[in-house]
């Protein structure tokens, strides 16, 4: 009895250090960037520091931190259900749709909250489609949404390719080759309220079905025997936690590899596939993209893409899971 009361003041250990490294990196967050804020000017009332930390800075490190959060609690959704190591947010399509969105909201529509709904509109359709196509195979198979995913990953490349065929090539193409790299640089107090509000419900649900979907995670015989509706489940957690991703990925393009470090990261640290490694998941979520939008705005004169930095992370890890798989076979 005494080694599972360690296991788990070991991750809360981890989780309690998670959450004071987020609320650190996003304190900093709020004061990093080119226009230069001071504490002295906050509380003196100075009205352009004022209007930039409540417009700019809070909503850009909310969505850091949240969204972070999120990518890092689905993508532990994501190798969970598929009981697959490498699976991410983008397995069923969600990025890919809500880049030809976006493309598609920048070529026909005016205004950053345009782009964003385009977006978020293009990530639905994806899921509803891959979902669709999943559904028509009764056999529960995890292969199938997989698949359904592929494909519906394909179609969406091959729409955004048209879309860029017809893009102005000074404009309309830098900026949807821009939005596609992934940044924070265009969020704003203006635009995030609704995906912030549905980012947050679709969170609280996966975590309310976390005992029931660890189940998953178990042969699906097995966990029919213990009464758990398999299919609707499955379909239930993968819908929050994709409604979740689209949230975040309508606001700041794609961003790379966090659904896919963190959870693995709370695994490595805790040994653990439990609700606690979960909440540890979301919180290096939160720190990786919080840290990478901090590195993105003050390590060159202009501000580059989060997913560089995200990236130059997640591609060795990648090459090291999958030197690590090698070795396990």
């Amino acid at each position: 009895m005494g080694l599972p009361t360690v296991k788990s003041d070991k991750t809360g250990l981890f989780c309690a250090a998670g959450a004071a490294l987020l609320a650190a990196l996003a304190a900093f967050s709020l004061f990093t960037g080119k226009y230069p804020l001071t504490l002295e000017g906050l509380l003196s009332g100075d009205a352009m520091q004022l209007r930039v930390f409540w417009t700019l800075r809070v909503s850009r490190t909310l969505v850091g931190a949240a969204g972070g959060f999120a990518l890092g609690a689905a993508g532990f959704v994501y190798q969970t259900v598929f009981r697959n190591p490498l699976a991410s947010p983008d397995v069923i399509g969600v990025s890919s749709g809500a880049s030809a969105g976006a493309a598609a909201g920048i070529l026909f529509l005016s205004g950053a909250g345009a782009v964003t709904a385009a977006s978020f509109a293009g990530a639905l359709a994806a899921v509803a489609l891959a979902l669709g196509l999943s559904a028509l195979d009764r056999s529960g198979r995890h292969s199938t949404i997989v698949l359904a995913g592929i494909a519906v990953h394909a179609l969406a490349q091959t729409a955004l390719m048209c879309l860029k065929l017809t893009a102005d090539p000074e404009r309309e193409l830098a900026s949807i080759e821009y939005w596609i790299m992934g940044s924070l640089n265009g969020i704003s107090g203006y635009s995030i309220g609704g995906n912030l509000a549905l980012c947050t419900a679709c969170v609280v649900v996966l975590f309310l079905l976390h005992r029931q979907l660890l189940l998953l995670s178990a042969e699906e015989g097995e966990a029919r025997m213990l009464g758990v509706s398999v299919g609707r489940l499955r379909l239930a957690v993968l819908l929050a936690a994709t409604l979740a991703v689209s949230c975040v990925v309508s606001l700041s393009g794609l961003i790379s590899f966090v659904g896919l470090l963190a959870p693995h990261g709370a695994r490595l640290l805790t040994r653990r596939n439990g609700p606690g490694t979960m909440l540890l998941g979301g919180l290096l979520g939160g720190i990786l993209l919080t840290g990478a939008d901090i590195l993105a705005r003050s390590v060159a004169a202009t501000e580059l893409p989060v997913s560089i930095f995200t990236s130059l992370l997640g591609a060795p890890f990648l090459i090291f899971l999958v030197i690590k798989g090698r070795k396990a076979v």
